[in-house]
């Protein structure tokens, strides 16, 4: 079994973990959201710097907390790619640091792998093939996990991830950022069918219908805004039905993911789903894919919700993961703002190196 210290910096949450294969013995995170939050969104320049501040305790607290000394330690971990070059920086420089220091193997982890490999701290015993639905703030994915670093990505989003979309709803209604769990926490006051809004339709060239697995938020979001601009006019700005509001675009959002999710599993002919990223959190999410995977004979796992969000523990699984397949990474590896999952192969050396 191997035992990792995992350090993950892609946005704004600076977090250490000590991961033993798919056990958990300490998980740190610092979260920068009220430094942010004047803003309205993550300021790249801002999170980096916060990173700086904050990895080097953050490091020591997981270690301590874990109970271990570099002794237990068999591998540092970092995430590589995707997200923001100068956060991703901090985090791989400190993991190929500590590498250095204490002559431990390097291993650069992608991001999304990381969400796909939250469920597995829930359901130690889940196991390949199945289907990742991965929503989070930058990404809306569907994902064939056929295997350790085996992944062919099926559908994703045209334009604005599930998560972005949330954050402009708040926006668009003042509720602050971030707007998914405000939104969440209304939309259980409203009615989710008081307004008929559009799921978002990705066409398919000469009229050959629509994506089946592909998915479009734009559309959801003007739609928002224009319902909105045309309330304001009739009742006051004071007067909108703000719960009604985030219910139906909550609702609307769940369906969209949920039919799509559902579909590619049972056409892959697969009877699992595993759900990662922030919006793995959301409730209206939950409810209706478990209603939906039940219906169909499904089994869905959801992370706790404490690994829903950016979290090192998620990144330590799936290093101890690669580690266990004779994974490493060389320490010139550099951080990149994009890569596609389906490339994750690219992060290690191969076994002739």
């Amino acid at each position: 079994m191997a035992t990792i210290l995992a350090i993950e910096s892609s946005c704004d949450d600076t977090s250490v973990a000590v991961v033993c294969d798919r056990t958990v013995l300490s998980n740190v995170v610092a979260s920068q959201i009220k430094l942010h939050q004047t803003y309205g969104g993550v300021v790249p320049e801002l999170a980096s710097r916060q990173h700086l501040e904050m990895v080097n305790p953050c490091i020591a607290r997981a270690l301590e907390e874990s109970g271990l000394g570099w002794d237990g330690i068999d591998a540092i971990a970092s995430t590589v790619t995707p997200g923001l070059v100068g956060s991703l920086m901090v985090g791989a420089m400190a993991g190929k640091t500590l590498a250095m220091v204490h002559n431990k193997p390097f291993l650069g982890v992608h991001h999304l792998e990381g969400h796909v490999y939250a469920s597995y701290l829930a359901e130690p015993n889940l196991n390949p093939p199945f289907l990742c639905l991965l929503v989070s703030g930058g990404h809306t994915s569907l994902i064939h996990v056929k295997g350790c670093g085996e992944y062919e990505n099926i559908g994703s989003t045209r334009d604005d991830a599930a998560g972005e979309a949330f954050d402009k709803v708040a926006r668009l209604l003042n509720l602050g950022y971030p707007g998914g769990p405000v939104i969440d926490k209304l939309a259980r006051e409203g009615n989710p069918q008081a307004f008929k809004l559009p799921e978002g339709r990705v066409s398919l060239p000469n009229n050959q219908g629509f994506h089946p697995y592909d998915s479009s938020f734009s559309g959801l979001k003007t739609a928002v805004l224009r319902l909105v601009t045309k309330l304001k006019e009739e009742m006051g700005e004071e007067n909108l039905p703000i719960a009604d509001l985030c219910a139906s675009f909550q609702a609307t959002v769940a369906k969209a993911l949920t039919k799509r999710a559902v579909r590619a599993c049972l056409d892959l002919g697969l009877d699992t789903i595993a759900v990662g990223g922030g919006v793995a959190a959301n409730s209206g999410l939950r409810d209706c894919l478990q209603s939906a995977c039940q219906e169909h004979g499904l089994t869905v796992y959801f992370p706790p919700l404490k690994y829903c969000t950016d979290n090192a523990a998620m990144i330590g699984c799936a290093a101890a993961e690669h580690f266990n397949h004779q994974g490493r990474s060389p320490l010139n590896l550099e951080v990149s703002s994009r890569m596609s999952i389906e490339r994750v192969g690219d992060l290690y050396l191969s076994s002739s190196a």
